[in-house]
């Protein structure tokens, strides 16, 4: 409405107005979201660009969904790679650290030495080094032992893994050739031998690589370390989940049954391998890194070639697989790494945990939506392939994963025949009031 006053003429203060908010007064309305401000203006800017404003809030939240986020595992994979493997928790000062400074001399140091001794010791080894995941150890082995040579891998065991890992592609990058050796199942000391004796060998190293992720059972025979051993070429062994000592003397009692064909470092390097090779956030229980050890000469070539710059850890993941290594050494493992924590939970306690967040729940959707059953949980990123470990969870008819992901402090469950399950075997008794809470929103 519009008054008339002579020439002049003024719009109600209350007319009705097309024009958007600003980027800015949008942006500022978005501050209780925690997002930093340069953020919030991409989002009301897209919010308003789509002639949606309003949607501005809901674009916040699904940003914020994209970050990196706590979350709590109950899917019953200890060693989740979609959510981080490994869980670790490290903090340290934020002050200078002797990463590469020799504290005796006053000059400069080994980035490597430090942690390299502790591995050593613990996987009986000459001395060791650290990359920033297992594949990264794996090329530069290769490369640094076998550029422009020959190295010779069983058929069985050429393999692929998470994220299209091929040995064959790994070959290639590293500069050296590939050498089929045996049949896909049974690989034989004979075919090696065969394999170095045939006209233009030039053989390198033999790399035995853990198939990780997949088991082939049956008509099958392949060549252990013992034998290989015997060949006048280093062997290589790569062991992938990292399991220290076969005998696991950081748990009480007998090893556990489900790791009976895992092979461990130090049982591998005894047996006659020149280096061993594996992840540091699997069965090892530390962050993400790639530990090479055995061989000290063969260790020195890895650490001189150029690509060990390119491929070398910071000095926060030093830290923490220094931290991770004395808790090895001091026998403090079920204490200070939470893999083997969860691996060293009785059933019966598992089973009284779920009875308990049952009974603080009460029924969802009915007296009976909700029980306590057993599951079988796994070890999860490839470690002991087919294997399982018993445990207890929580069920709920039909499917709840959307719900339980859009808690406050996310939930990761799985469903099986239209039920989900909540294992507890993953998740620290600390989060039990989070499952609590998230459950009883379902209602």
């Amino acid at each position: 409405m519009s008054h008339e006053s002579g020439t002049r003429t003024t719009v109600a203060a209350d007319a009705p107005s097309d024009r958007p908010p600003s980027v800015d007064v949008l942006a500022r309305s978005l501050s209780g979201t925690g997002l930093p401000h340069p953020v919030l203006v991409d989002i009301a800017r897209a919010a308003i660009a789509a002639g949606e404003p309003d949607s501005a809030a809901h674009r916040a939240a699904l940003f914020r969904r994209t970050l990196l986020t706590p979350v709590v595992n109950a899917t019953g994979v200890l060693l989740h790679t979609n959510l981080g493997r490994a869980p670790v928790a490290h903090a340290q000062n934020a002050r200078a650290q002797t990463v590469e400074f020799d504290l005796t001399t006053g000059e400069r140091g080994s980035r490597q030495r430090a942690v390299g001794q502790l591995f050593a010791r613990l996987c009986g080894a000459e001395t060791a080094m650290v990359v920033n995941n297992n594949a990264a150890a794996v090329l530069l082995v290769v490369a640094a032992l076998a550029e422009g040579r020959e190295v010779a891998v069983s058929r069985g065991e050429s393999v692929e893994i998470g994220g299209a890992f091929r040995v064959p592609e790994v070959m290639e990058q590293s500069g050296a050739r590939l050498v089929d050796v045996g049949t896909t199942n049974r690989t034989r000391l004979a075919d090696y031998r065969r394999a170095m004796a045939r006209p233009g060998a030039d053989i390198a190293m033999v790399l035995k690589v853990h198939p990780s992720n997949y088991r082939i059972e049956g008509f099958v025979e392949d060549t252990p370390v013992t034998q290989l051993a015997e060949l006048d070429v280093p062997v290589v062994a790569d062991i992938g989940s990292g399991l220290l000592d076969a005998n696991v003397p950081w748990l009480p009692g007998a090893p556990p049954a489900w790791l009976a064909d895992e092979p461990a470092a130090a049982q591998t390097i005894a047996a006659g391998a020149a280096l061993v090779t594996f992840s540091a956030d699997k069965l090892l229980g530390g962050p993400q890194a790639g530990i090479i050890a055995g061989n000290a000469a063969l260790v020195a070539r890895c650490a001189s070639h150029p690509l060990a710059r390119a491929l070398r850890p910071g000095g926060l993941v030093l830290a923490a697989l220094q931290d991770l290594a004395l808790a090895y050494l001091g026998r403090e493992v079920t204490e200070r790494v939470p893999f083997w924590r969860m691996v060293a939970v009785s059933v019966a306690e598992l089973e009284a945990r779920a009875r308990a967040v049952v009974e603080q729940v009460g029924a969802v959707g009915g007296a009976d939506a909700m029980r306590v059953v057993a599951t079988d949980a796994l070890p999860g990123a490839g470690s002991a392939p087919g294997v399982t470990m018993a445990s207890f969870g929580v069920e709920l008819d039909g499917d709840h994963l959307a719900a339980l992901r859009a808690h406050a402090t996310p939930v990761i469950a799985r469903v099986r025949d239209d039920r989900t399950v909540l294992d507890l075997r993953s998740v620290d008794p600390s989060d039990d009031a989070t499952l609590v809470d998230a459950l009883r929103a379902l209602a």
